[in-house]
């Protein structure tokens, strides 16, 4: 898949990360803190899932954003903890409802300490989130993810529905990432906005900027399910085939390919399983489909850098937008 190629001078993630170092240990520690029970196995699949890898992109966004609105308070470290709950438990729940046997280069939770564990802990963390939310004492913050949660989980019922369907839509897919996906980067961002009292326009161009990211980083990662190594990806090649998600390549390469080709993915789609996973990455090749979700990732990852033209300029709000540059030239 063809990435855009990094700009001389252009913010590293290394530099990124640098400028948060301080608010993510906090973080970290408010996280660790907050994973303490007198429930030992909580204990154990919670920090066995937090703290196994991932650049921690979600939390980062808030943090960033809210500095970058000049925000001098504490409780955004608290919204980026939630945040990672969040999407924490919702990984926990999603291998489990996938079969998944790999997550960040080691075996998935589930496959360590079993489905019953898994889906009681992600309970758990989204309980916990919640919690959280009361201590940052603001109906606002509170609306915003408890509304987040409730449309990532529909969106998981809307995945699940999608599952061995060849006919699924483009536009179908993109509800599913959006709600998936998107729909957390935009509650972080926007979050941070509330927490800095900005203004409606302002909160407003946070809202799209974490959807357009959000988006951009779910494209890059269904074309990277198809064109990369297990060890970049941290699972496993063709999972999203094996387990009969009509992802954007597939549904581009059975709109483009000849009729055997779209007859050869639709059953594959229809089945589950890889056993024709080199006949189709040949084909996704052939019909230019990694190219194509790529250019709809890079026109996301534009669109959320363009909303920032408002925002007042700063370091903060330069790491924005190294981190939607970021999203498109990944391959992990």
């Amino acid at each position: 898949m063809h990435v855009a190629e990094k700009k001389p001078g252009a913010m590293t993630f290394d530099d990124v990360a640098e400028m948060t170092r301080d608010d993510m240990r906090a973080v970290d520690t408010l996280i660790s803190a907050s994973l303490q029970s007198d429930v030992a196995l909580v204990s154990q699949v919670s920090e066995y899932i937090v703290k196994s890898g991932g650049k921690r992109l979600r939390p980062v966004i808030v943090l960033l954003a809210a500095r970058a609105f000049g925000y001098a308070g504490e409780q955004h470290i608290r919204a980026a903890a939630i945040i990672e709950f969040i999407h924490t438990a919702t990984l926990l729940h999603d291998d489990v409802v996938d079969s998944s046997a790999r997550r960040r280069g080691q075996d998935s939770a589930n496959t360590v300490f079993g489905n019953q564990a898994s889906v009681l802990v992600g309970d758990f963390l989204y309980s916990r989130a919640f919690q959280m939310m009361v201590d940052i004492d603001s109906m606002r913050v509170m609306q915003i993810l408890a509304d987040a949660t409730n449309t990532i989980a529909a969106g998981e019922v809307m995945q699940l529905m999608n599952v061995h369907d060849p006919d699924t839509s483009e536009e179908a897919y993109r509800q599913v990432i959006y709600r998936k996906t998107a729909r957390l980067f935009e509650a972080g961002a926007q979050i941070a906005a509330v927490l800095a009292q900005r203004s409606k326009p302002e909160e407003q161009a946070m809202v799209r900027f974490g959807q357009e990211l959000g988006t951009a980083f779910q494209l890059v990662d269904d074309a990277l399910d198809f064109n990369a190594s297990a060890e970049e990806l941290g699972k496993n090649l063709g999972d999203d085939l094996a387990e009969g998600k009509a992802t954007l390549p597939l549904i581009f390469a059975m709109e483009n390919g000849s009729a055997e080709d779209k007859e050869l993915i639709r059953k594959a789609i229809t089945e589950g399983g890889l056993d024709q996973l080199d006949k189709i990455q040949a084909i996704i090749e052939s019909t230019g489909a990694l190219q194509y979700t790529a250019a709809r990732a890079q026109e996301a990852a534009d669109s959320a850098i363009a909303v920032l033209s408002d925002i007042p300029d700063s370091d903060y709000k330069q790491a924005l937008i190294a981190i939607a540059e970021f999203a498109v030239q990944r391959r992990s």
